[in-house]
């Protein structure tokens, strides 16, 4: 197939008639006519059926209508590459964080991208996972960390690291014998009154996924989505929570809060860097991606995040 039969092919998909499409796309409809026959000829099948009223496609192709769809994006990038390889980074780069995940990252982030790409501006955004997919698939931004990719239509996915949940409190009102630090079993959690993520937030999801197939049951005392005013109301002393420590690491810093990771079972959950391959990646887009892989690395092997390394 050769690039201009596909545009011919998608004009004519598009206007219903050859003559239509030929006038488009500014050739004589014989010139379009003989293109969408040699094209049939090549693949072997018929694209269309010709009735006095015009065209419709036949089922091969309307599947090679969404081929033929990739196939010039694929082109459109592949120019984009080449004309940028041998540019300086440049232009904005939007990046989409869940909260959790930017508190550790987006800072150290954004100070690398500021002395090795001065030239890139990032735009980093904090959302629900759920409006981050919707990003992600509307192709508002370039890049995106998830913890859950189910669901995505168009995901280019490098798994970054995988981390365990940890139990937080107050150090003055830890509610076990054992000292923070020692792990938990999760069964030890369920006279406790907790605060957590609504139903609808990924972490609450996870956590009760774990505890059923457990047999365990967790006394939820307060729903909350918002990660500031859960660990507040857990310094506090209104309930405790379970939180990856990513999101709680700025409180344990200051010595308000205090952990212990849960086993027995763990909830561990894996990060996801994404991309949507539909949309056009920039050089900025390129190289922010790779800082971003090689800051993660930094910061689990300094233990600044933990979790372990895919």
């Amino acid at each position: 197939m050769e690039l201009k039969q596909i545009k011919y092919f998608l004009a004519i998909a598009e206007h219903g008639s050859l003559a239509a499409a030929a006038e488009a796309v500014g050739i004589a409809q014989p010139s379009i006519s003989v293109q969408l026959k040699n094209l049939e000829g090549r693949l072997g099948t018929q694209l269309f059926i010709r009735s006095p009223r015009g065209v419709t496609l036949t089922d091969a192709g309307s599947v090679l209508v969404e081929r033929a769809h990739e196939i010039l994006d694929a082109v459109d990038r592949a120019k984009c590459d080449v004309r940028q390889a041998g540019e300086t980074p440049s232009g904005k780069v939007v990046f989409g964080f869940p909260s959790s995940v930017s508190m550790v990252l987006s800072v150290p982030l954004a100070e690398t991208i500021r002395l090795n790409l001065p030239e890139v501006r990032l735009r980093a955004v904090d959302a629900m996972s759920g409006f981050i997919k919707e990003w992600l698939e509307e192709e508002s931004v370039d890049l995106a960390i998830l913890y859950e990719t189910t669901g995505l239509k168009n995901a280019e996915i490098t798994t970054l690291l995988e981390e365990d949940l940890h139990f937080y409190a107050p150090p003055d009102l830890w509610p076990f014998k054992t000292p923070p630090g020692e792990p938990i079993r999760l069964e030890e959690l369920s006279g406790l009154e907790l605060v957590l993520p609504s139903k609808s937030h990924g972490l609450r999801m996870l956590i009760d996924r774990v505890c059923r197939a457990a047999g365990q049951h967790l006394n939820v005392v307060v729903e909350m989505d918002s990660l500031s005013q859960i660990k507040s109301l857990v310094t506090r002393g209104s309930a405790f929570t379970i939180l990856a420590p990513a999101a709680a690491g700025d409180f344990e810093e200051r010595g308000e809060l205090a952990s212990s990771v849960i086993i027995d079972p763990k909830f561990s959950r894996p990060i996801h860097l994404v991309r949507n391959p539909k949309h056009v990646r920039t050089r900025a887009a390129l190289e922010v991606e790779r800082t971003t892989v090689a800051v993660v690395q930094e910061l689990v092997t300094r233990g600044i995040w933990r979790g372990r390394l895919a």
